[in-house]
């Protein structure tokens, strides 16, 4: 009798674990990017849309892949000649800090599929600004659509980019 309980007990157990691994999977980030964005990125100001602008000169992103999601570095020469660089480690569902920009502090990923991934930017809490990240099929061309209304002038940029490394 206290076998069979025993085994009762242990194959409910094993229900339980079954029937919640997928959603445990989901909450967990993921500490994956996708294989497409590693590498160096330049701008095609030429293809990309900045309202209500200028468009930056050039810029230049490199993704690399790390223990714990992807480090990003973004050089970025602006119409008037000012550089700003700046870094940051992502990881889907996890607030982590950017440094090198006052704007904001922090960057939230959320994995879209496995091409397209959200950002929200932010800075001592506030939303500073929302991006979408789109990697084309091929893995030769990369999207990012970046929102932000700020005193009723809203922000409407979207940057096309070629990758020039892998």
């Amino acid at each position: 009798m206290r076998a069979r309980r025993s085994c009762l007990a242990s194959a409910a157990v094993f229900a339980v674990v079954l029937m919640t691994a997928p959603l445990v999977a989901q909450l967990r980030p993921t500490a994956d990017p996708p294989p497409q964005l590693i590498g160096t990125w330049r701008l095609n100001v030429a293809k990309s849309k900045y309202s209500p602008g200028p468009a930056p000169r050039s810029e230049m992103r490199v993704y690399r892949r790390q223990s714990d999601g992807v480090h990003g570095v973004v050089t970025r020469v602006y119409a008037d000649g000012r550089t700003e660089r700046f870094e940051y480690a992502a990881n889907f569902g996890k607030d982590l800090m950017v440094t090198g920009i006052p704007d904001y502090d922090t960057v939230t990923l959320r994995k879209v599929d496995e091409l397209t991934s959200d950002a929200v930017l932010s800075h001592a809490g506030n939303v500073y600004g929302v991006a979408r990240r789109v990697i084309a099929q091929d893995g030769r061309t990369m999207t990012i659509t970046f929102d932000r209304t700020s005193n009723d002038l809203r922000i409407h940029n979207v940057a096309v980019y070629e990758k020039v490394a892998d």
